[in-house]
């Protein structure tokens, strides 16, 4: 429903803020190739005109959606356990990221980056500064984290299956297919491991983080430990 109009054609409540939640949910639902200030509008009930009063153009509307998303994942806070509020950072970027796929290719694209995705950056090296990382060792563990958090979201997001799918008839293909005479680790792997009840791809996400966190640890103490 389009709803009550203003005289300059806006509807009104229309804000930033409901434009770019609306931005979102168009995305999340049909991806982001469908998503233009035209059909924005549309799902607004409002002339497409009506939205630049809030939003200049498409690049500061993905700015916004982009720094909607970073508002969705756990801010680290300074002093407290670095390693328990850095896993609390990475498993939700995990789930921000898979509620809002279109995201992962832009969370650190935009060139003019907003306030919650700067305050993020800042309070992830806070943390990390507050726990007596030093520079290097905070821009060190910033990078590996994020290589971890990105690209397991993109390889999760790429297998042809999907949590709760049922794994059977994939199993029986590998089973009948796979030459396990010339490949008989990748056979042993899938088999005894990959296709078995309960297993999920996801599980995997926190045993890479705790390795990662367990090795940042030890390298921050034996900085802190050389003279």
């Amino acid at each position: 429903m389009a709803g009550r109009r203003t005289a300059g054609g806006q509807r009104a409540g229309l804000s930033r803020a409901v434009v770019l939640d609306a931005a979102v949910g168009l995305a999340d639902a049909e991806g982001l190739p469908k998503l233009s200030m035209r059909s924005l509008a549309g799902r607004l009930g409002v002339e497409a005109m009506s939205l630049y009063h809030h939003v200049a153009g498409k690049d500061e509307l993905l700015d916004g959606m982009v720094d909607a998303v970073f508002a969705e994942i756990h801010l680290p806070r300074a002093g407290a356990d670095w390693s328990e509020e850095l896993r609390r950072r990475s498993v939700s970027g995990r789930e921000a990221m898979l509620r809002h796929q279109w995201a992962i290719g832009l969370m650190d694209s935009r060139r003019s980056p907003g306030p919650q995705t700067l305050r993020h950056h800042d309070a992830v090296l806070g943390c990390l500064r507050a726990a007596g990382f030093s520079l290097d060792m905070a821009a060190h563990a910033f990078a590996v984290l994020d290589a971890h958090l990105y690209g397991f979201v993109v390889q999760e997001l790429a297998l042809p299956f999907r949590e709760g799918d049922d794994l059977a008839p994939l199993a029986q293909d590998l089973a009948t297919n796979l030459a396990t005479d010339q490949l008989p680790h990748l056979a042993e792997f899938m088999v005894g491991h990959a296709l078995q009840p309960g297993y999920s791809f996801g599980d995997e996400f926190g045993y890479g983080l705790d390795l990662i966190l367990e090795g940042l640890a030890r390298r921050q103490q034996a900085d802190s430990d050389r003279p």
